[in-house]
């Protein structure tokens, strides 16, 4: 899996630990990600103040292993010329060597940080559970500089990333070793993150992300013998008369993502007039060939629309199905259990507390791999940070950098896009990550629009920069 970033739980980043401390000598691991901490402090410091010597920075110590790394870094800094004082949130059971180092160094220990130019995370590492305790949570408040967090932001879940209480919001995030679920499913807490290694054996991740350019490099677009059909042609049957916008959206973005066809089946007037290039009938049986369909943006979910999704996934081709159909299925999900061919439900959280009858936990890994086990299909669980699960598989991540894509419609581009690359013929898990991607990155590219600072956006201009996306990931593939 070279061509994804791999997220391990604590139990596996444990067991590799294990097997490192076999290899190599005692505290070695320690100085390694403390060393790697050390440097990305100063360089933080550097971009921020312009230099390293002479500046002040402050420790926040736990009693973990987190708490000797931030003692040994923070060691490090002050041969470096830093000013660093640390305050030992359990002094009777802080890190020996390490607080022994600080103090050989020149750092201090303190009842409380002064003014500082930066602040070492080090309360808890990948042990700890639950938020911040009192008084660590009130020193936390405090802070009005930056917080490079050691190994994970502390307070916040190593393998679930949630967050039930006071926690910390790094700027920077130095993971050791191996990411970490918390890097994905709590990028925003994380802020950037930096891997340090430290010589640990994974083995390959059941959770992983795509990496962007593998996005770029498998996206289909136009050999030398293709042609418009050998392309791949979706079918959508979404919106209505009642709910245009969703026919124009969804289907829009499959002509966006393909160059190849698509097929319109519906009573959406809107959807010609927008795309003349849809070929559109009122049926499905009427519609012709097609590779994958997508059912349900605006589509309704009277009697004629769930006949219309019960013809569709009676076929043996590919099937996205969101909004309506989510609900239609929730009612009566044995129209598509036991179906064989490649079908993907996209649900945000309220879908899918519908289907599965319970609210969404803490756990979303978890609980998107029990529907795609129990249905035996795909499920793409939307959210800043959307999750992919195939009976089967690994789980698949897709984290948007940021919550541009949270508009009205934004569902209904993201459905075409994923119909398209799955009448190309790509597999489904896959199909859905990527399509994740670009709809991101499209997001992205709207808000900001050649400008650094980003402004709301709606669905539309989402819409049209479907193709910029596909290019830029492309282009970082070197295709």
């Amino acid at each position: 899996m070279s061509d994804r970033r791999g997220y391990y739980t604590t139990d596996e980043v444990r067991a590799a630990e294990a097997e490192l401390f076999t290899r190599v000598p005692a505290g070695m691991p320690m100085r390694r990600a403390a060393y790697g901490l050390a440097t990305v402090v100063a360089a933080e410091l550097r971009s921020r103040t312009g230099g390293v010597a002479g500046r002040v920075v402050g420790l926040l110590v736990g009693s973990g292993d987190n708490g000797g790394d931030a003692l040994w870094a923070g060691s490090m800094l002050a041969r470096r010329g830093v000013a660093v004082t640390a305050v030992l949130l359990n002094p009777e059971r802080a890190h020996r060597d390490g607080l022994a180092a600080l103090r050989k160094s020149g750092g201090r220990v303190v009842e409380r940080l002064g003014a500082v130019d930066l602040v070492i995370d080090g309360i808890v590492g990948i042990s700890g559970r639950g938020p911040l305790r009192p008084g660590a949570a009130e020193m936390v408040a405090a802070l009005d500089v930056p917080i490079v967090a050691a190994d994970l932001p502390s307070g916040v879940d190593p393998d679930t990333g949630a967050i039930g209480g006071p926690a910390v919001r790094a700027a920077v995030t130095v993971a050791f070793g191996a990411y970490k679920p918390v890097h994905a499913l709590a990028a925003a807490q994380c802020g950037r993150i930096v891997l340090v290694p430290i010589g640990l054996r994974l083995p390959e991740p059941g959770f992983a992300q795509l990496d962007p350019a593998d996005v770029g490099a498998g996206w289909p677009v136009p050999a030398a013998t293709d042609d418009k059909y050998t392309q791949g042609v979706v079918g959508v049957c979404a919106g209505s008369s009642t709910y245009p916008g969703a026919g124009v959206l969804s289907t829009g973005a499959a002509v966006s993502a393909t160059s190849g066809m698509v097929r319109y089946a519906g009573d959406d007037t809107e959807v010609l007039a927008k795309f003349p290039e849809v070929i559109a009938s009122a049926t499905i049986g009427e519609t012709g060939r097609v590779q994958a369909w997508v059912f349900g943006p605006g589509a309704g979910t009277d009697a004629a629309a769930r006949q219309r999704l019960a013809e569709i996934l009676a076929t043996e081709l590919p099937v996205v199905v969101d909004a309506d159909g989510l609900t239609l299925l929730a009612a009566e999900p044995e129209l598509v259990r036991g179906r064989t061919a490649p079908t993907v439900l996209t649900p945000h959280a309220g879908e899918f507390a519908r289907l599965t009858g319970t609210t969404l936990g803490p756990d979303r890994v978890a609980a998107v791999r029990a529907l795609a086990e129990d249905w035996q299909l795909t499920v793409l669980l939307k959210g800043r940070a959307t999750l992919i699960a195939a009976p089967g598989e690994p789980t698949l991540v897709s984290d948007a950098g940021g919550s541009w894509a949270a508009t009205a419609g934004s569902g209904d581009v993201l459905s075409g896009i994923l119909g398209a690359l799955l009448a190309a013929g790509r597999p489904p898990a896959w199909s859905a990550a990527a399509a994740a991607r670009v709809h991101a990155l499209a997001a992205d590219l709207a808000a900001h629009a050649g400008r650094p600072v980003g402004a709301p956006i709606s669905a539309t201009p989402l819409l049209g920069h479907i193709r910029a996306a596909v290019r830029v990931l492309r282009e970082l593939a070197g295709e």
